[in-house]
């Protein structure tokens, strides 16, 4: 990757190819316009500003997707701001996510579509973030390789407001250098400068790509690609998921070397800040958390963080108040499957974790069969009637999956 990295002022020097991609704007086709929609709706996701759900979108999919492709190709498109949501990240805190209109959705899916593959073969092996072929579950795999090796600190990033933060400059002068077709590049900018509805008003967007746009997972890689290639020519080794990466060392010093270099990448190269009170150099011994799991020199689990999260699912669908009916089952099930698969891959060893959550869960059941929490209930309300009822257990789903 020729990436001028001699100037450090203020941000990444980026020095344009000869030979750049030109001609995207002729592939938007009415095939890539119905793929990009598809691609959509099996995300799913909620309304825009607009109200206009994916079902309402379908119900005129033709016209709407006609409409739509002309207004890219002619450069005339103009994106909605966007719905401003809030959900909880730990407590009493809480991350902001930018939700697109289904349409501005669909127009981002067609653009995405059209620049991965010119970025992609760009990218370095160890970045695993939204990528095919690549997942969380390919990025822990290379932390237990790490561990095997003998590898004992881990330093453990954390860039500040990421995605809040990236300059709109950084960002385009890193797309224009593989693509200069100027409409597609017209497009991206819109995307970026749509701006966030919040509070019944419009707040502009000067700077960053908004968690739960389509296009910027792929500007975090395109941004964290400078990255990793640097810490590649020092020698680390590391792992990167989108914006959560660890630099494996095999002492302090060279850990703290790490820090200073990672530092030097983030604040002067990219523009961006690491955050010091989640930054710090942890061991294989210690513990640490990354990608959800929580990470030792002898296990691999479910983290307190992602368990809170779990717990408070499944306190959210057992209420107290409510009754034990049908869909309290399917709901629980659903939860119960989509979690314990995730942190049930070769590597985890989390068997201990899940029993004690069906000892959680199945006290929740009982509690709303019987709308209160006494020891007598578990003899009355015994587990295989739980079972009977069609409840799945974490362990067994544990089992069944590892």
């Amino acid at each position: 990757m020729s990436i001028n990295t001699e100037s450090h002022l203020h941000m990444l020097e980026i020095v344009k190819k000869k030979i750049r991609h030109h001609s995207l704007t002729g592939r938007i086709t009415p095939a890539v316009m119905h793929k990009a929609f598809k691609a959509v709706k099996r995300n799913r996701g909620a309304a825009g500003i607009d109200k206009q759900s994916i079902k309402m979108f379908e119900s005129n999919l033709l016209e709407n997707l006609t409409s739509l492709m002309t207004e890219l190709k002619s450069g005339d498109y103009e994106p909605f701001p966007l719905k401003r949501v809030f959900i909880p990240k730990g407590p009493g805190k809480f991350r902001p996510l930018g939700i697109p209109a289904v349409r501005c959705r669909v127009a981002q899916e067609v653009i995405r579509s059209l620049i991965n593959p010119i970025f992609d073969p760009l990218f370095h092996d160890h970045s695993h973030g939204f990528r095919t072929k690549r997942s969380c579950h390919t990025a822990m795999e290379l932390v237990v390789k790490y561990r095997s090796e003998g590898y004992r600190y881990v330093l453990d990033a954390d860039i500040k407001g990421f995605f809040d933060e990236i300059p709109h400059k950084l960002i385009m002068d890193l797309i224009s250098r593989e693509i200069s077709d100027g409409n597609i590049l017209g497009l991206i900018r819109k995307f970026l400068q749509a701006g966030v509805m919040e509070d019944g008003m419009v707040k502009p967007t000067s700077k960053g790509t908004p968690q739960g746009g389509i296009v910027s997972p792929l500007i975090a890689n395109i941004v964290l690609n400078h990255l990793d290639w640097r810490l590649e020519a020092h020698g680390f080794k590391f792992v990167r998921y989108a914006d959560d990466f660890l630099v494996f060392c095999k002492s302090k010093r060279q850990a703290e070397k790490a820090l200073e270099i990672v530092t030097e990448i983030i604040e002067e190269d990219l523009g961006l800040t690491l955050s010091p009170e989640k930054t710090h150099i942890a061991t294989f011994g210690s513990g640490f958390d990354f990608l959800g799991f929580y990470v030792s020199a002898f296990t691999i689990r479910m983290g307190e963080k992602a368990e809170e999260r779990f717990k408070g699912k499944i306190k959210a669908i057992t209420c107290r108040s409510y009754n034990l009916y049908a869909n309290v089952v399917v709901d629980l099930n659903r939860v119960i499957r989509g979690t314990v698969r995730f942190f049930s891959a070769p590597f985890t060893t989390g068997l201990g974790r899940f029993n004690a959550l069906d000892q959680f869960i199945r006290r929740r059941i009982r509690c709303m069969r019987y709308k209160r929490i006494w020891m007598t209930d578990n003899s009355r309300f015994l587990n295989k009637h739980i079972w009977n009822r069609g409840f799945i257990s974490c362990r067994d789903v544990y089992l069944s999956a590892s």
